[in-house]
């Protein structure tokens, strides 16, 4: 799963039960489309209950949501473009305009081709992912050196390209804005 979705590969598991899928993957899922659950049993309802944990915090009762929801009917979440869970929705699902059986290649090409996405996903990348550098550093480290190493970034450098320290300058870049903006106008701070 790991390998997979660092590679940028969307997962689907598409099953019957929450139960059929091991908790250490269904936990690494962020994309969620939960139809009806029933709880007739007590494992039913130990299921419905670890299902209920897994979704982000919501308003909803989702237990209660969950054992009365209808045909066509579904609790979504997503993860959104930061990578954080987009809050629970309940929904009501349109049943796609498709055919049952495989399309033909020019079908696809057309349906590819005609995509607002096609522009920014025609280019295969194939990103090295995590595992595939720690695979490859011992066998590197084993290897003789013919070329002088590069030289490894500074402190200052390493931290200034950290992610987490670019979501900070960029947080504090928002309030400072913010602030800039209210002394300007002369709008005040609401109280909470």
């Amino acid at each position: 799963m790991r390998l997979i979705r660092s590679k940028g590969v969307g997962v689907f598991f598409v099953t019957q039960t929450p139960k059929d899928v091991p908790a250490d993957v269904l936990g690494r899922l962020g994309n969620r489309v939960q139809h009806s659950l029933r709880a007739f049993t007590p494992d039913d309802h130990k299921a419905l209950t670890a299902t209920v944990q897994t979704f982000p915090r919501s308003a909803y009762d989702l237990a209660e949501l969950l054992t009365g929801l209808g045909t066509g009917e579904a609790v979504v979440t997503v993860l959104s473009e930061t990578g954080a869970p987009a809050p629970v929705a309940a929904t009501r699902l349109r049943a796609p305009e498709s055919l049952m059986g495989p399309v033909d290649s020019d079908g696809l090409d057309r349906a590819v081709r005609g995509s607002v996405l096609h522009g920014r996903y025609a280019q295969a990348v194939d990103r090295e992912s995590a595992y595939e550098k720690l695979t490859a550093r011992p066998q590197a480290e084993a290897a003789p050196r013919a070329k002088p190493a590069k030289e490894e970034p500074s402190l200052v450098e390493q931290v200034v390209s950290s992610g987490m320290f670019r979501s900070l300058a960029r947080s504090v870049g928002t309030r400072l804005g913010r602030e800039i903006t209210r002394s300007l106008f002369g709008t005040a701070r609401r109280r909470r």
